[in-house]
């Protein structure tokens, strides 16, 4: 299966997730150096982003002119989603997709993400007024609905394509899960089946086997994969090859698999400063150890050392370790 959104070849049909802290430009960066997959930003607080006027980090984080790349909109007014999607598109994205899927408190005391699937009136009128206010594809990400007495994203998704939405993402639970559980691959099939568009998969997909049962039971046109690929940042091109034939990666191993987070960590520290860069590479730093087979002493000199410069001495050894240095 192979589509297109806009200028955007959808081949094969295969997404990087956003996730909150984690997915920033320079994974997204990582993840799309293996070759395949649609990205998609992190969350965007429509009304927030367009009253703070965003600074140079903040524009390139969204990574709207960049190719392949969709820029997420969450919010609940109708003119606030409306102008942030006019700003983004004026920044060059190619693909506006809407949060309707977030499950976090914050957002949804405030209305937005899966909230909209209790006030799905209200929804289609935020849908309706991006839709209107760029030409550029719009996309939608929900869930099965708010709990299990309200799964309504069959009737939400159709309205949704009814109003121009171009492609749908269902993660396969309830709202009310948040991520508990296992997520219902066979409750999307009533979501394909309602919608004419395209829609992915989404939800406990983590390898090839996982993403062609969850094709199979949903009947999806292609999967979107998050947390699977934390510390493997090769696993939707792996996943793509195996899948629907696409060129292999080339996984790296031992001293390439040191210089692929290496390279990582100098990217994180460079975006966002010294300070802020120690923090947020942890936990990409603990991910990349937990595939390595990391021995919990080195493991805990790495997140701990506060020098940028000590951290990447440390990198072989922790990457690479000997048997006795696991069981350490």
């Amino acid at each position: 299966m192979s589509f297109t959104l806009g200028t955007t070849d959808m081949t094969p049909p295969i997404a990087l997730a956003p996730m909150a802290g984690i997915t920033d430009r320079p994974f997204r960066d990582l993840v799309r150096s293996f070759g395949v997959g649609l990205m998609v930003s992190e969350m965007v607080a429509s009304q927030e982003m367009v009253q703070a006027k965003p600074g140079v980090r903040e524009r390139a984080e969204l990574s709207a002119d960049v190719e392949n790349t969709a820029v997420q909109l969450a919010g609940r007014d109708e003119y606030w989603i409306a102008e942030a999607a006019k700003q983004v598109a004026g920044q060059g994205a190619r693909i506006i997709d809407i949060n309707m899927g977030c499950p976090a408190k914050k957002v949804t005391n405030g209305y937005s993400g899966s909230a909209l699937l209790k006030t799905p009136d209200h929804a289609l009128r935020l849908i309706e007024a991006v839709v209107n206010a760029v030409d550029v594809p719009v996309t939608l990400k929900t869930r099965l609905g708010w709990d299990d007495r309200c799964l309504n994203a069959p009737d939400v998704a159709r309205r949704a394509a009814d109003a121009g939405v171009k492609m749908v993402t269902i993660h396969g639970r309830t709202r009310c899960q948040f991520y508990k559980g296992s997520a219902d691959w066979a409750a999307i099939r009533a979501v394909k089946d309602a919608v004419p568009v395209p829609l992915l998969a989404n939800g406990d997909i983590v390898d090839t086997a996982t993403a062609r049962q969850a094709l199979k039971l949903s009947g999806a046109d292609g999967v979107m994969i998050g947390r699977g690929a934390e510390g493997r940042p090769w696993l939707l091109a792996q996943v793509a090859h195996e899948l629907w034939g696409s060129p292999a990666p080339t996984i790296p191993e031992g001293e390439a698999f040191v210089q692929m987070v290496s390279d990582h960590y100098e990217a994180m520290l460079t975006f966002y400063g010294r300070d802020l860069g120690l923090r947020v590479s942890r936990k990409h730093l603990g991910w990349y150890m937990d595939y390595a087979g990391t021995g919990p002493v080195m493991r805990r000199r790495v997140l701990t050392e506060k020098s940028p410069a000590e951290v990447l001495a440390l990198l072989p050894e922790a990457l690479m370790p000997t048997a006795a240095e696991v069981a350490a």
